[in-house]
């Protein structure tokens, strides 16, 4: 029998409010040097009266994923970033790769890490399709997935054989999505059945771009010349997004007049 004066019902125990988890959202850099030896001054090139750095920012900006700042090594670039409207952090013209530039740019300005995510976005790309972006950044929602990058399927008999078209080779993971094994020079896997080209933009999780960088070049990132092997010979997971095309990179005079072509014919034929 219950003591007198306590209730028979005893009150239900109050419940933790439910909240919804804050959407994935990544910090976007994008590094940019002056020093190109086949195109130099590459980010201050005009395309459509405007910095191709700026277009580049653009592009970062719609897709959506988060804010965007250009880790440069000149005041000239620094100055064009914010004439665009951007931000631009300098960062020591000795590092070593660009992911260590992108890295510095981080911490220089998220030093608190409210990003848990970092896209690595090259600023030679400026008709990149931000959904290409996206898709690099979506694998990132698998919290077993320390990096995200993006492939196409080779569709040219030449590309397959091509060591300038270096293949990933994956297992599928979901639609349009795979998980790295290997990434080569060479025409693999071998046998019926598609090949795809990996494309060099990244989006690491913190922790792992810290890791990777930490890394000394592996025995197979050497033998390759490939630095994503570095991340998997290290026990990381990269899983890749495929998209539909590669996007267009400017390294050569011939690259940047076709790309000013393309946005001349835009001007002229809009959508």
């Amino acid at each position: 029998m219950l003591p007198s004066g306590v209730p028979r019902t005893l009150p239900a125990p109050e419940r933790p409010p439910v909240t919804t988890p804050a959407p994935l959202s990544a910090l976007v850099v994008i590094p940019a040097r002056m020093a190109s030896t086949r195109l130099p001054d590459k980010p201050l090139a005009l395309i459509a009266g405007k910095p191709m750095i700026a277009h580049v920012i653009e592009r970062g900006m719609a897709a959506e994923i988060g804010p965007v700042v250009v880790a440069c090594d000149h005041p000239d670039i620094r100055a064009a970033v914010e004439a665009a409207g951007g931000t631009a952090v300098m960062t020591d013209p000795d590092l070593p790769s660009g992911s260590d530039r992108v890295r510095a740019a981080a911490e220089a300005v998220d030093p608190a890490r409210e990003y848990e995510i970092v896209l690595n976005l090259q600023g030679d790309v400026p008709l990149i399709d931000p959904e290409a972006i996206r898709a690099a950044f979506d694998p990132l929602s698998d919290p077993a997935v320390d990096i995200g990058t993006i492939a196409t399927e080779i569709r040219s008999e030449a590309g397959r054989t091509d060591p300038s078209f270096v293949k990933t080779v994956g297992t599928p993971v979901g639609e349009r999505r795979l998980r790295a094994l290997y990434f080569t020079r060479a025409t693999a896997p071998t046998g019926p059945g598609p090949l795809y080209q990996h494309i060099g933009l990244y989006a690491y999780r913190r922790t792992a771009l810290d890791r990777f960088v930490s890394l000394p070049p592996s025995p197979l990132e050497k033998r390759e010349s490939l630095e994503q092997l570095r991340a998997l010979e290290a026990g990381m997971r990269i899983d890749v997004g495929l998209i539909d095309s590669v996007p267009m990179d400017v390294n050569t005079p011939r690259d940047l007049e076709a790309v000013r072509a393309i946005f001349a014919s835009r001007v002229s034929n809009p959508s």
